[in-house]
C-alpha cells in the first residue's frame, strides 16, 4: 500500500514552521511526525503538500493509495485502523477525516459515498504552534516505548548520577561522564552518537537525538527535546528544537520551539510568563492578529533560519518568522515578520541575496547543501510574507 501524508486544514495554524516544510515533517517527541507513521505502518511515506514545497516534498502517487492527515499522530489502534482500510473507506473523527482510501483512477473523492469508520479513542494532534511543546511530555513518552520496545540500552558509565536508570536508553557512540540523569519524571533518551558534557543536569522526560550535543553544565528541564545536530547550553525547559540549530550559551528559552537552522546568541533570553499572569497571546497567520493561547507559559517561536544577537531579550509568546536576523538593546516586538533584520528599534528588509549567502555558509558548516530548491522556497516566502513587512 502507498501512504502520503496530507497537510489538511491546520498548516496556517502551525505558521513559521510550515513555511519551509510539511506539516508531516514537523517535530514533537523524539521522532518527526512522518518518523512516526513510517514507524507504525512498517513503510514509506510521501507528502501532498503546497505547490511551492512539492518539489522538494513531492507526492508519489499508485494505483492504491491511502491518505493521511498529518496533523494527528499515530498510536497502536489508529495505525492498525489506517493500514486496514480498503477502497470507498475513510477514517474520521467527529468532523475530521483522519485517514482514507483513494485509487488512481478516482477523479474526485466524495464522503458522501464513502463507508465512515468513527476513531472514538484517545490521540495526539497538532493543531497550533503552541501544541508542539505542550504536547512533547506525552509525545515523548510515546516514541520511547516505540523506538526502545524490544532492545537494550548501552550502560550508563559509572561517573553517572542516575536517578531510574530503567527510564533511560542511550543509543550506540553517545557519550556523557559525570553528568545528573533524573528520569523519575520521564523517560530520557540519548540518541546515536550525541554528546552530554560534564556537569549537565537534565530531569526527563528529555530528547537528546543523533549527533546533537549539550554543552558544559546545561540544565534542561523536561519536557524537552534537542533535534539532531543540534547544540543546546544554558538553561531550558520544555522546549522543542527541529534540527541544526544552535543556543550553546547561557541564557534561558522556556515553553519554546526553535525550527532549523536558527543560532540563539549568547545570553540571550525569552520570558515565558507575563508579569500579570493573564493569558498569552500569540502572532496568528490565520487572522492576521494576535490570538489567545488558552496557556499562561508560553514563550518563542522561531522559524527557520532566523538567528539572534547576544543577549538578545524576546517578550513572553514571541513569534518570529523565517530567515529574521534579530539584534541591539531591548525587546523587539512580539511578532517579527520573515525576512527582516534589526530590533526593538526597527526592522528593514533582509534581502534573499543576502540572506541565500548566509544560509550557504551555515549549512556548508554541517555538509549540507543549500540547494536550488530550497532557494525557491525562501523566495516564495520572502513574497508571501512581504505584506508584513514595513518597507
Amino acid at each position: 500500500m502507498n501512504y502520503i501524508l496530507f497537510d489538511g486544514t491546520v498548516r496556517e495554524a502551525l505558521l513559521p514552521f510550515t513555511f519551509t516544510r510539511p506539516v508531516a515533517d514537523i517535530r514533537v517527541g523524539i521522532l518527526t511526525i512522518r518518523e512516526k507513521w513510517e514507524k507504525y505502518l512498517g513503510n514509506t511515506t510521501t507528502t501532498l503538500t503546497e505547490e511551492y514545497l512539492s518539489e522538494k516534498f513531492p507526492m508519489v502517487e499508485m494505483e492504491e493509495n491511502i491518505m493521511i492527515n498529518a496533523s494527528f499522530l499515530p498510536n497502536d489502534v489508529l495505525s492498525e485502523m489506517v493500514s486496514n482500510l480498503s477502497a470507498n473507506q475513510a477514517i474520521f473523527r467527529g468532523e475530521e477525516v483522519i485517514a482514507f482510501y483513494t485509487s488512481d483512477s478516482q477523479d474526485e473523492v466524495d464522503f458522501d459515498n464513502y463507508e465512515i469508520i468513527e476513531y472514538q479513542e484517545e490521540c495526539l494532534t497538532i493543531e497550533h504552534t503552541w501544541d508542539i511543546f505542550e504536547k512533547n511530555d506525552a509525545a515523548i513518552r510515546e516514541d520511547f516505548e516505540l523506538i526502545t520496545e524490544g532492545r537494550y540500552s548501552q550502560s550508563i558509565p559509572k561517573s553517572v548520577n542516575v536517578i531510574a536508570p530503567e527510564n533511560i536508553f542511550i543509543e550506540e557512540g553517545a557519550k556523557l561522564e559525570f553528568v545528573t540523569l533524573n528520569a523519575s519524571t520521564g523517560p530520557i533518551y540519548i540518541g546515536k552518537n550525541a554528546e552530554i558534557m560534564e556537569g549537565s543536569v537534565i530531569r526527563g522526560p528529555f530528547a537528546l537525538c543523533e549527533e546533537a550535543q549539550v554543552k558544559l553544565a546545561t540544565k534542561i528541564y523536561g519536557a524537552t527535546t534537542v533535534g539532531p545536530h543540534c547544540r543546546v547550553g544554558g538553561e531550558v525547559n520544555n522546549s522543542v528544537m527541529f534540527a541544526y540549530s544552535n543556543k550553546g550559551h547561557d541564557g534561558f528559552l522556556g515553553n519554546s520551539v526553535l525550527g532549523e537552522w536558527c543560532n540563539i546568541g549568547a545570553d540571550s533570553n525569552n520570558s515565558n510568563l507575563k508579569n500579570n499572569y493573564e493569558e498569552v497571546k500569540l502572532w496568528s497567520y490565520e487572522t492576521e492578529s494576535f490570538a489567545k493561547t488558552g496557556l499562561q507559559f508560553c514563550g518563542l517561536m522561531m522559524g527557520d533560519h532566523s538567528k539572534c544577537g547576544i543577549n538578545t531579550m524576546f517578550n513572553t509568546g514571541t513569534v518570529v518568522g523565517v530567515s529574521t536576523n534579530i539584534f541591539g538593546s531591548g525587546f523587539p516586538r512580539n511578532f517579527v515578520p520573515s525576512f527582516s533584520w534589526g530590533g526593538a528599534s526597527g526592522f528593514t528588509t533582509y534581502l534573499t541575496s543576502k540572506a541565500f549567502q548566509t544560509a550557504k555558509i551555515v549549512m556548508s558548516r554541517r555538509h549540507i547543501e543549500f540547494t536550488e530548491e530550497d532557494a525557491k522556497i525562501m523566495e516564495h516566502i520572502f513574497e508571501e510574507t512581504k505584506k508584513y513587512r514595513k518597507e
